[in-house]
Order: structure tokens, then C-alpha cells, then sequence
């Protein structure tokens, strides 16, 4: 296992984008603080979410696809399926098995609409609620983009309530705010 500091240099060889790296950023914290809540291993669950876009930038055409490629120098085998585990019936067969991999296939979206739900506010993440994000979530022009059926289908998939899911990833963000840009 390579530590963070090493992981972050692998994703930055493959990806620039700093809105990408915001992601990878939201979705590490929200693994970590999945792993914390269920006596894991937050630097492991951190990690995979860290990489799990990987080959986004590079070759959206093949993601989840090159992520092995890229991956295996550094990593085995279970970890590149938990990577390539979110792209489950979007762009690859790699279904979703462990609880790990399970969360991150449901957080991989959640992320993208907590985060756009505090790019609206004056407070970006202070004093966000589930409230807000529901409210937002039924707005189906507001970050159309997320996919909110998949979000469901996780949700279901892990065992973990909608509102559970929220909760967390918006305490996961609350604690990366800064290094997120909100």
C-alpha cells in the first residue's frame, strides 16, 4: 500500500483539473469518514476514493477501464476492483461487492450534489442540513447532472438510509472545506 502523499502524485500524473481533484478530495473525506463510522480502515477507504477517477481526465472514453492499467504498479487486485466498483452498470460489469465498494458506487454522485448544493449557499458548507440537500434534490434542473436514481439504488445496494448518507457526506466536506474550495 502506498501512502497518501504517493497516491495523490499518481492521481495528479493523470488528471489537472482542479474541479476533478475537488472531486477526488470530497470523495476521500466521505470514504474516510465511512470507514471511521464502521471501525474501518479510513487511510485504505481514503485511498480508493482518492483514485477511484483515476482515468477520468485522460481517457473518459475507457474509464474505469484504464484505471487497472494505471492502478496496477501500485496496487493488487481487490483494490482495482473496489476502484473500478463505481462505474458498475455505467461503463463497466465490475459490480460493487464489499461494503466499501458499495458506499463508494452510492458517495461517488452524493458528493457531486452536496457539493453543488454549498456552491449555492452564502455559507457554502456551514451549517448545512439534510434539509437542504433534499430540497435541492428535488429540484431536477439543479446539477442535473448527478445521477439521483443511482444515488437511490446505492443507497439500497449498502443498507444506508438516504438521510444517513447525506449526514455524513456533509460532514465529510464540512471537514475538507477548505481544500475543496467552499
Amino acid at each position: 500500500m502506498i501512502s497518501r502523499e504517493e497516491a495523490l502524485e499518481v492521481f495528479k500524473k493523470y488528471n489537472k483539473s482542479e474541479s476533478l481533484l475537488h472531486h477526488a478530495y470530497c470523495v476521500e473525506a466521505t470514504m474516510r469518514e465511512f470507514a471511521v463510522k464502521k471501525g474501518e480502515d479510513p487511510e485504505y477507504w481514503g485511498i480508493v476514493g482518492l483514485l477511484h477517477d483515476i482515468d477520468w481526465e485522460m481517457y473518459p472514453e475507457e474509464h474505469c477501464k484504464k484505471a487497472p492499467e494505471l492502478l496496477a504498479p501500485y496496487f493488487d487486485s481487490d483494490f482495482i476492483h473496489s476502484v473500478c466498483s463505481h462505474g458498475w452498470g455505467i461503463c463497466v460489469d465490475v459490480e460493487p461487492v464489499k461494503e466499501m465498494e458499495k458506499i463508494l458506487y452510492t458517495i461517488d454522485e452524493l458528493t457531486g450534489l452536496v457539493y453543488a448544493t454549498a456552491l449555492m449557499r452564502p455559507e457554502k458548507m456551514v451549517g448545512m442540513s439534510v434539509k437542504s440537500v433534499k430540497k435541492k434534490w428535488s429540484s431536477k434542473g439543479f446539477a442535473a447532472g448527478v445521477n439521483r436514481d443511482l444515488i437511490l439504488k446505492g443507497s439500497e445496494l449498502c443498507g444506508i438510509e438516504l438521510p444517513e448518507l447525506i449526514q455524513t457526506t456533509i460532514d465529510a466536506l464540512t471537514k475538507v472545506s477548505d481544500a475543496i474550495g467552499l
